[in-house]
């Protein structure tokens, strides 16, 4: 089989090349020359553990491509997916959609034959239906099937998600695409991964309503961590006690700082949005919205208060400002909200990530950035731990009581062990602990 891949930016990059490995011919099209140069080059924009390797070989094994040119990566295709941005639309929260709706016309002119067009980027419900008003206007003599197969990736162990995932969606209303997209994904059906096959709306719904709750569940547990501290419980304990619950699960109960990047911030906005629109308000959605949003000005707020309340003239090392961990993506990050609110109190900010491009780009000039973990702790009244990068688990206590000037130390990740902390001499305050 041949697709092609409209987008190479996260989704569609990470797709494609995944697809690649499935042994399917992929082409990518993006409109940007200097990033189509760049991965022609092998060059990636973006930081994936494993994605420069897969991109690489599938380019030196021939089925891998990128272009700018919609015609040469549709040439022969089957089968064309959808993953251009979504962002939200300035104003009102909902999702711009006016990328989508202009590629699928891209396609519907470009196309020389009947094929499947997929949706892979996240959509509102009823993004299918007006696709397929889009290409039956442009094309009333071709039959182009319109799809859905929203994309579940973890940006930091997205290629993992894709080879194994928990399920695939496919929604669709041809028997045409339910089998196109059975073909695409015939290794996974090889290792019994649960396939749901279902609506346009319905697939498109599922991916909003699985962004919702886990963005919803993350807020309940930082939520519990302030009553954790008003009381004097671990919430620790507490998210292991509940986990341990079948109906639970222990994956997202991670008291810290917010939640933020590329799909929580945005998605849950859009269905908050979507779902008031049609008459139907999730207000559990929007609350979750509402506390998230607060508790990265509360973030900055505890830094300010554990030096006493005046930051003015203080140095304040910084470790990691990445909205997680094994990402350069600084999408909604929680350090967005508090940096900026740490730089007009006036406080001298000095931060470490180990990958530090897109946040030298996004954070305020009065930031300092250095090279190392221990530069960024050195001199400093404290330290605040903002995303548990592996290297910050593994410092030293002692190490970086000795490194720093005063004895502050604010973990928001809980990655640090407090004991180990306050024998070191260290003023430790977690999240959510007593």
């Amino acid at each position: 089989m041949r697709i092609a891949v409209l987008g190479a930016g996260y989704v569609g990059l990470v797709s494609g090349a995944c697809f690649a490995e499935f042994g399917i011919q992929v082409c990518i099209v993006d409109t940007d020359p200097a990033k189509v140069e760049a991965l022609q080059r092998g060059v990636i924009p973006i930081y994936e553990p494993g994605l420069d390797k897969l991109v690489i070989e599938n380019q030196a094994d021939g089925r891998l491509s990128f272009t700018t040119r919609l015609e040469e990566a549709m040439e022969g295709a089957d089968c064309v997916f959808l993953a251009v941005g979504t962002p939200s639309r300035r104003g009102d929260g909902h999702a711009d959609l006016q990328y989508v709706f202009a590629a699928a016309e891209g396609v519907a002119r470009a196309a020389k034959k009947d094929l499947v067009l997929v949706t892979k980027s996240t959509v509102p419900v009823g993004t299918g239906k007006k696709i397929k008003e889009i290409v039956q206007r442009v094309r009333p003599d071709l039959t182009i099937h319109v799809a859905s197969n929203p994309e579940f990736l973890r940006e930091g162990n997205a290629i993992g998600d894709f080879m194994r995932p928990d399920r695939v969606v496919l929604g669709a209303e041809s028997e045409v695409a339910f089998a196109t997209l059975r073909r695409l994904y015939r290794p996974l059906y090889l290792i019994e991964t649960p396939i749901v096959a279902t609506s346009l709306e319905t697939a498109e719904l599922i991916k909003y309503a699985a962004n919702a709750f886990l963005a919803t569940k993350i807020t309940f547990i930082n939520e519990m961590a302030d009553l954790c501290e008003k009381v004097g419980a671990d919430v620790h304990d507490v998210a292991r006690g509940m986990g341990l619950d079948g109906r639970i699960g222990r994956k997202f109960l991670h008291a810290g700082p917010g939640y933020g990047g590329s799909c929580f911030p945005k998605d849950t906005l859009a269905l908050a949005m979507t779902a008031r629109d049609a008459g139907s308000p999730v207000r559990l959605v929007e609350t979750t919205i509402a506390v998230n949003d607060a508790r990265k000005e509360a973030m900055a707020d505890r830094i300010i208060a554990a030096l006493g309340g005046d930051v003015a003239g203080k140095s304040i090392g910084i470790l990691g400002v990445t909205f997680k961990p094994e990402t350069d993506d600084m999408r909604d990050a929680p350090s967005l909200v508090i940096l900026p609110k740490l730089v007009a109190a006036g406080a001298r900010v000095t931060v470490h990530d180990p990958q530090p491009h897109q946040a030298r780009q996004s954070l305020p000039g009065a930031v300092t950035f250095v090279a190392t973990p221990l530069e960024a702790v050195t001199g400093a009244d404290a330290v605040a731990l903002l995303t548990e990068w592996n290297e910050y688990r593994s410092m030293a206590p002692e190490r970086l009581r000795g490194a720093m000037r005063g004895r502050v130390v604010l973990d928001l990740r809980n990655a640090w062990d407090p004991e180990a902390m306050r024998e070191a001499g260290l003023d430790y305050s977690g999240i959510g602990r007593p």
